[in-house]
C-alpha cells in the first residue's frame, strides 16, 4: 500500500479493519470469566444503575390442618450505585508518516488503538481484586475509585455486614497462606461457613472458580491439583485426587499490578475461590458505550494536517456484596 497516495477515505476503510482486528485480539480475560454479570445498557436510559439484592428466609415452617400458612420473611440486602466512566485515546497519523510509506509505523499505531479500551477495562475489572483490601484507590488517571460493597466496607474483609441479623461473615482468609492442598481445604470451609444470605443463614450455592494471579509456583501448583489422577502430595499412584476437574482454574494476571498497570509483586501470590452463581454473584459490569473508532469526520481536522483516529467505551463496575468471592493474599500474614 503507498501511504503517499492513498485517498483519507480509504485508509479510513484500512484503518477500520486494523481496528477490529486489534480489538479482537484482546483476551478480555476479566470481562469473558464469567465473574461479572454484564449488563448492556440502552441509550437514553440515564446515567447510573442501580443494583441490589432482596433474601428470603430459606425454610417453609409447619402448617397445621385449617391454619393459615405462615408468610415468607423477606429482606432487602445492601444497594450499589453504578456510575460509569468513558475511556478513550486519539492518535495522527502525520503528512510525514504518509508521504515517507512508512506503513509499519502506522500499523502499529492503529492496532495499538483497537487494544486499549479493551485493554484499560480489563484493568479496571482486575483492580476490583488487586486493592479489594482497600476501600479506594488512585487510578491511571489520578482519580480515587470507591471500591466499597454495599455494606460500605471493602470487598475482602473479615467482618462483612448483614441487613437481617447482627452476625457477620468472612470472605478473607486468616492467615493468609499461599495456595496449597491445606489452604485450599481452609478456603473451602470458609466457602461453607461463611457464605450467608441476610439472615444469616448458610447459602449452598457452587464455588466453581479457583483463580490465581499468573505467578508460576501459583498457576502451577492449582494446576498440579486440579488435573493430577492421583493425589500430589501421595507417593501412591493408585491415590484418588479429590480436587481433578472440580474447579475452572482462572489465570489473572493483571491482578498482580500497579494502577499504571505495572508488576506490583506485592500482590503476587492473590488467589481464591469465586462462584458465577447468580444465587451469589452480585458484581456487575455496565456497558454504556462499547468499544468504538473514531475518524478524522468524527475527530475534525486542523491545521496539523495529520490524520486523526480514536477509539472511545463508556463503562461502570458494581459489587453488591462479598459473599461470591474467597480471598487469600497469600502473604502468610495475619
Amino acid at each position: 500500500m503507498e501511504l503517499n497516495t492513498v485517498t483519507q477515505s480509504d485508509f479510513t476503510k484500512l484503518a477500520n479493519l486494523m481496528w477490529v482486528d486489534a480489538y479482537a485480539s484482546v483476551p478480555q480475560i476479566m470481562r469473558s470469566s464469567g465473574l461479572f454479570q454484564i449488563d448492556i445498557i440502552p441509550k437514553g436510559t440515564g446515567d447510573s444503575r442501580e443494583y441490589s439484592e432482596i433474601d428470603l428466609k430459606k425454610f417453609a415452617k409447619t402448617k397445621d390442618q385449617g391454619d393459615q400458612a405462615e408468610r415468607a420473611q423477606v429482606q432487602q440486602g445492601y444497594t450499589k450505585t453504578m456510575t460509569p466512566i468513558r475511556v478513550g485515546i486519539d492518535i495522527g497519523i502525520t503528512r510525514e508518516m504518509r508521504d515517507g510509506n512508512k506503513y509499519r509505523d502506522v500499523t502499529t499505531r492503529l492496532l495499538n488503538l483497537g487494544q486499549m479500551v479493551p485493554e484499560r477495562m480489563d484493568l479496571d475489572l482486575a483492580h476490583r481484586l488487586t486493592f479489594g483490601t482497600a476501600t479506594t484507590y488512585v487510578n491511571m488517571d489520578g482519580t480515587t475509585v470507591s471500591i466499597t460493597t454495599g455494606d460500605g466496607l471493602q470487598l475482602f474483609y473479615s467482618a462483612h455486614t448483614l441487613k437481617g441479623t447482627a452476625s457477620t461473615y468472612r470472605n478473607r482468609l486468616a492467615n493468609n497462606p499461599k495456595i496449597s492442598k491445606g489452604a485450599l481445604e481452609v478456603m473451602e470451609r470458609l466457602v461453607i461457613e461463611e457464605t450467608l444470605n441476610q439472615f444469616g443463614q448458610k447459602m449452598n450455592a457452587s464455588f466453581n472458580v479457583l483463580w490465581t494471579t499468573a505467578d508460576p509456583n501459583s498457576v502451577n501448583t492449582a494446576r498440579e491439583y486440579l488435573r493430577a489422577t492421583a493425589d500430589p502430595e501421595s507417593a501412591n499412584s493408585a491415590t484418588y485426587n479429590a480436587y481433578r476437574a472440580k474447579y475452572t482454574h482462572l489465570i489473572l494476571p493483571n491482578v498482580d499490578t500497579d494502577s499504571e498497570g505495572n508488576p506490583d509483586s506485592t500482590k503476587r501470590f492473590y488467589w481464591g475461590l469465586a462462584s458465577t452463581s447468580t444465587m451469589v454473584n452480585t458484581v456487575f459490569l455496565g456497558i454504556w458505550e462499547e468499544a468504538n473508532m473514531l475518524t478524522p469526520d468524527d475527530l475534525g481536522k486542523d491545521s496539523t494536517e495529520n490524520w486523526n483516529y480514536g477509539t472511545r467505551g463508556r463503562y461502570g463496575i458494581a459489587i453488591v456484596n462479598g459473599g461470591w468471592i474467597k480471598m487469600s493474599s497469600g502473604t502468610g500474614e495475619a
